[in-house]
């Protein structure tokens, strides 16, 4: 991302206001000045546009698009003044209905389509059953692990031995000090066993917040150093821990753990996807 990007897409994010109930929206007079429309009165007709837009997709208009008053000084009277509440999704049709040529539009639309998108993924996983949401997770976290393990051994850690005492260490961090084995007893599962495949999806993303952020980090300082990257990862996994205490959250060693681990869940997933394509052949 340029410092053009990254500075047009800090505007969009200041100007997001956030509702007590958590929703989130923006103004559109606000939006109008960082997509540099001098004046209002053109980008209503954009606003017009978008509108069309959203009732064309089958949406409330009133939904996308509340329409508020607001008192505003012109020289010594005061007027009232037509401004919108928002949604992330009439802001996407607004750039989407702007003039293209201006590059500043361009990269509104690549923002507001990148977090349409992310809201749509956030609203599909939150409708998932546990198990769903755990399959989602753990695939997640295998390849987060696969880029972990390759930005550890940047890192210098190379031998099986070091990897297995940095991996040791991120965990002692978000586990209070518990290492691999003593999570291993307290879930009281077999030699063979992954404790990972036995976390519920609270537990799993905690897991994958700090594997995410150890690759993240390793890479942003460039550490060059066994040590100094097993010290990171302990470091990474006591910030996600103070984060989840400050929250209030359940600690993850205090978590419940599933009766079913993550290759029975699979298993499940799979035969029913077979009895269904089977139903649907029959029923053909």
């Amino acid at each position: 991302m340029s410092s053009l990007q990254a500075e047009e897409y800090k505007s969009f994010e200041e100007i997001k206001k956030i509702r007590e109930d958590g929703t989130e929206y923006w103004k559109a007079r606000e939006l109008s000045e960082v997509l540099q429309y001098k004046k209002w009165e053109n980008f209503s007709k954009v606003i017009s546009r978008a509108k069309l837009a959203c009732k064309n997709s089958g949406r409330n208009i009133e939904d996308d698009f509340p329409e508020v008053r607001k008192i505003v000084k012109a020289g010594a009277l005061q007027k009232k003044v037509v401004d919108y509440e928002l949604s992330r999704y009439a802001c996407y049709l607004i750039v989407q209905n702007s003039d293209p040529r201006k590059e500043v539009i361009a990269l509104g639309q690549t923002y507001f389509a990148i977090q349409t998108r992310r809201q749509e993924v956030a609203d599909y996983f939150n409708q998932l059953d546990e198990d769903n949401k755990r399959l989602v997770i753990r695939g997640d976290i295998k390849q987060w692990n696969q880029m972990l393990l390759e930005a550890a051994h940047n890192s210098g850690v190379i031998t099986n031995e070091e990897y297995a005492e940095f991996q040791n260490a991120g965990y002692m961090g978000l586990y209070g000090g518990l290492t691999v084995d003593d999570i291993h007893k307290r879930k009281k599962l077999k030699d063979n066993e992954k404790i990972l495949d036995f976390m519920g999806s609270t537990e799993l993303i905690a897991n994958l917040f700090r594997i995410s952020q150890t690759e993240e980090k390793l890479k942003k300082d460039k550490i060059h150093s066994c040590s100094k990257a097993t010290s990171t990862h302990y470091e990474v996994g006591t910030k996600v821990r103070k984060a989840i205490e400050d929250i209030g959250g359940t600690m993850p060693e205090d978590l419940p753990t599933p009766k079913k681990n993550i290759k029975q869940v699979e298993k499940e997933q799979l035969k029913r996807l077979k009895d269904k394509k089977t139903k649907l052949m029959l029923d053909e």
